[in-house]
């Protein structure tokens, strides 16, 4: 959710800002602007829309010879979509220019207080307050002036500052959204995704709360909120920029399901022994007292890592046997959560960075529970919170919609919960090395389902125009339900809901005619039968019948519509493989809908405010 990239350098800035935010925009945006100085003076320009549609405003008639500035993507908050609400702002004489992601929660107040002292608003935003801020704070000194205006402010921020009075610095802060400083040869870079610099440097710092910079072409100096200088290292990003890159797809999401199999490989990568029957996590920091003492488990998380959780609370009480609760993380802090010392919570998080999840892990630390965090992006803020990680080793993820991430996610889980059990007693080693067997073949499982993906478009191209969709599925394939309907929600913008089968007729059996499509996860289970009778009661009233099964299931096929079959997995691996072919559905009736698979409408990549 928006997006921040300064630069500094020997390039034309205008350029090099506009290339980042590209790299953005899949964080999701509605508006899009660059600030530069040239010849001591800043240069503004910034619209509505697609950067592709704006982008002869913003570099192809933004004639500047300029080589430093900042730019930003944004998406609404305070203000409607608008030019005058787009981000860089400005304060009142375009001095100062300020990119700003988060919410400044006390912003009204200030507003009304800089308005009484004669300052002059442009737009609707909290977050041109911080222009004007600075300017009331500025004396001559520039990095004085942003710590001085921060004393006055409430809320998140990650920002990014220009000054025409220093043309050879750009000052950078951050508290809660995420901010980091990039490394180059005689340039440098400030950003608030790795993704948008990747192309021109892969040495990067990452700032931690209360954290800033001044970046300057031929040095960077750190401090933090009080303006003691501060140490920092830089790290080497792993991740290689062709990853950011679509490799002949048609669209980053339907890359981004194909590379699942080799995600499930880099997710256990070496955690395994299949000859001892064991599971290494390193980074989990959990000592046997801390494994032994918790009698509670709650898993906290949104959207798609959310459903991932719920699939972990299957899991988990099957192969640990603690009991479970998946919570929704937006709801957790509000509700007096019953967490102590004896609860463990798992975080989860792709980015690191939803606030939900953060203010969650927050509270819970403050109720002593111990946090683990499962999370894709390195060096995130939740990383830094938690007192142990999985990382699921995804990669880059660009599109909106996630695909990877959840399939590395369900991969960690399964890992975790399978070393849980085994380190609790309740798993053998035998066990444990038949799934870990298991685990290590899914790849190859997974691709031969990827091989139908012909079929499943086909499938897609009969009901792209349907209204409405109805996904069913029991105990492990019910949150793979959940997860394939907000899929299609997602991104097809067909509504869709998903309710464990048992619960059809209790209240959507009411939908169920000619018209209803009905997407039935019914692969091989212990609940098997009872699902096939659920599905009974669908075809009992016309119901047009999509039914996921397991390879060589012929009892089915008198009472559906359609199958597709997959491969026979375990039932606790079944949500990894049986979610695919639902990603790819989604998929295809929105492309056939002509619609923007990876940046959907109103969707960010990273919620970043509550």
């Amino acid at each position: 959710m928006c997006g921040i990239i300064g630069y500094i350098g020997n390039k034309p800035a205008n350029d090099v800002i506009f290339d980042g935010l590209t790299r953005l925009e899949y964080r999701g945006y509605d508006s899009a602007g660059i600030a530069v100085i040239d010849e001591g003076a800043i240069h503004v320009r910034k619209d509505i829309g697609k950067l592709r549609n704006i982008r002869r405003l913003l570099v192809d008639d933004f004639a500047s010879s300029s080589s430093i500035g900042i730019g930003h993507t944004r998406w609404a908050t305070h203000g409607r979509p608008s030019a005058f609400n787009a981000h860089p702002h400005g304060d009142c004489i375009s001095s100062i220019m300020v990119a700003h992601n988060g919410i400044i929660e006390n912003f009204m107040k200030l507003k009304k207080r800089l308005s009484d002292e004669g300052h002059e608003f442009k737009s609707e935003t909290d977050s041109e307050v911080l222009a004007h801020l600075i300017e009331s704070n500025y004396r001559g000194d520039f990095r004085q002036a942003v710590l001085d205006a921060l004393k006055h402010v409430e809320g998140a921020y990650a920002i990014a500052v220009i000054h025409q009075k220093h043309p050879d610095e750009i000052v950078c802060i951050r508290k809660e959204s995420p901010l980091i400083v990039g490394l180059g040869i005689e340039e440098n870079f400030v950003a608030s995704d790795v993704t948008a610099i990747l192309q021109y440097t892969r040495q990067v710092v990452y700032l931690d709360n209360f954290e800033g910079a001044v970046v300057r072409r031929d040095g960077i100096s750190f401090f933090n909120i009080t303006g003691a200088s501060v140490e920092k290292k830089a790290v080497q990003v792993d991740w290689n920029p062709v990853a950011a890159e679509k490799g002949g797809f048609s669209h980053f999401m339907l890359k981004e399901i194909f590379e699942q199999p080799q995600v499930i490989r880099n997710t256990i990568g070496g955690r395994t022994s299949e000859e001892e029957g064991k599971i290494y996590l390193e980074e989990l920091k959990l000592t046997g007292p801390d494994i032994y003492r918790t009698q509670r488990i709650v898993i906290v998380a949104c959207g798609t890592a959310y459903y991932a959780g719920c699939v972990g609370k299957y899991l988990i009480e099957k192969l640990v046997q603690i009991p479970v609760e998946c919570d929704l993380a937006s709801e957790f802090r509000y509700r007096s959560p019953l967490v102590d010392a004896n609860t463990l919570v798992i975080a989860i998080s792709q980015s690191g960075e939803t606030a939900d999840t953060l203010a969650a892990v927050k509270e819970a630390k403050s109720r002593k529970a111990k946090v683990l965090g499962i999370v894709n992006a390195k060096e995130s803020s939740l990383t830094r919170e938690v007192d142990g990680l999985v990382y699921i080793h995804a990669g880059p993820e660009i599109g909106v919609a996630s695909t990877k991430a959840y399939i590395a996610m369900l991969t960690a889980l399964t890992l975790l919960a399978l070393m849980l059990g085994k380190i609790r007693s309740v798993l053998n080693s035998e066990f444990v090395k038949e799934k870990i067997k298991e685990l290590k073949i899914l790849p190859q499982q997974i691709e031969r389902v990827l091989e139908k993906h012909d079929q499943i478009r086909e499938l897609a191209s009969i009901y792209k125009h349907a209204r409405s969709f109805l996904y069913l599925g029991r105990g492990f394939n019910y949150p793979t339900a959940l997860e394939g309907a907000l899929k299609l929600k997602e991104i097809s913008y067909i509504h869709a809901e998903a309710y464990a089968a048992g619960e059809m007729k209790h209240g959507p059996i009411a939908l169920i005619d000619d018209q209803m499509p009905v997407m039935a996860i019914v692969t091989q289970s212990d609940v098997y039968d009872k699902t096939l009778s659920n599905l009974k009661e669908v075809q009992a009233r016309s119901g047009c019948l999509i039914a996921i099964v397991t390879e060589g299931d012929s009892e089915i096929r008198h009472m559906t519509d359609h199958v597709i079959e997959l491969p026979a997995v375990s039932d606790i691996l079944s949500p990894i493989i049986n979610v695919i072919p639902l990603q790819l559905f989604a998929y295809f009736v929105a492309d056939l809908r002509g619609l923007d698979v990876d940046q959907p409408r109103n969707l960010a990549k990273s919620v970043t405010v509550e």
